[in-house]
């Protein structure tokens, strides 16, 4: 098991299997990560790895198409098409106005 930490969402800890997708851990424990379409289109669900980038999967395509490579240095990842093979710590920027 690995633990993910959600920090914008006061620091909640939650356990899941070693190579979970981040985006569908945040739904199912309700860690709190913005989304709309997760399936790395809309771009809704970047966040940034704070801890743990090393215990990620590789960057893909999809990703690219949102994130610059800045971005990608600075540990933003698509919470959508991530795969978490360790322990991770993730921020986001929290959505301000109506849902």
């Amino acid at each position: 098991m690995v633990a993910i930490t959600f920090v914008t969402n006061q620091g909640k800890t939650v356990n899941a299997p070693e190579n979970s997708n981040l985006l569908r851990v945040s739904l199912r424990e309700q860690g709190g990560i913005p989304f709309k379409c997760g399936g790395g289109i809309c771009g809704t669900c970047k966040c940034r790895i704070e801890q743990g980038l090393e215990h990620t999967d590789a960057v893909k395509p999809k990703e690219r198409k949102h994130l610059t490579d800045d971005d990608l240095r600075a540990g933003y990842r698509m919470a959508c098409q991530t795969f978490v093979k360790g322990d991770v710590a993730v921020s986001w920027e929290p959505r301000t106005g109506p849902r």
